[in-house]
């Protein structure tokens, strides 16, 4: 299916966003990239505003339906094994997904010019992940597969370091096969480490 002329302009208002951040981002340029006349892009977006809320709003739509959210979480897994799996599938996703990775980089790059970007990635990069795995670690003791401590602190010492490697891929994107390993190994160690009797040999 074709692609509409608004989504056409988000996708590259998205590259150029993540490229050169908000103010230099030139809306003449924009339109240019799609060959299109600044008087054609205004017929469908108002303003440079407009179509940077336009975008957010759509990126977190996005970003929640693939990778979920504390208000939509992925279900509690019912095996050491299956937090392995959930979490390489999140970790590929958010590392490897274009739209996601551009969506990290231009909220790094706007979190300290707009207050909606730096709550974003606030909720993106820290308390959403936190949030999320401390609710899913609290559903995974209750089925006896991580002993019983503080779900909130397990989830900030889970989300962490693999929330560092996913910057370090986005910085050197030739590590990413590297990373993905460490994420893996250190899955499994947290298991090792926290898991509750059920997984005990």
């Amino acid at each position: 299916m074709a692609k509409g002329t608004k989504e056409r302009i988000l996708e590259a208002a998205l590259d150029m966003f993540s490229q050169y951040g908000f103010a230099g981002t030139n809306i003449r340029e924009l339109a240019g990239s799609l060959g299109m006349g600044k008087s054609s892009m205004y017929r469908h977006f108002e303003s440079k505003e407009e179509i940077w809320n336009a975008l957010l709003d759509e990126l977190i739509a996005y970003y929640e339906a693939r990778f979920g959210s504390p208000e939509h979480l992925p279900p509690v897994p019912d095996s050491p094994e299956e937090l392995v799996t959930m979490t390489m599938r999140m970790v590929n996703l958010t590392a490897r997904d274009e739209k996601i990775v551009k969506t990290r980089k231009l909220l790094s790059i706007e979190q300290f010019r707009d207050d909606r970007a730096r709550a974003l990635a606030t909720k993106h990069f820290l308390t959403g992940l936190t949030e999320m795995f401390a609710r899913l670690f609290a559903g995974m003791m209750d089925k006896g597969l991580l002993r019983r401590d503080d779900p909130a602190m397990l989830a900030f010492a889970y989300t962490a370091p693999i929330s560092a490697l996913i910057h370090l891929c986005d910085r050197e994107p030739k590590k990413t096969e590297d990373a993905m390993a460490r994420v893996e190994a250190f899955s499994r160690h947290f298991i090792k480490i926290y898991g509750g009797k059920s997984n005990e040999q």
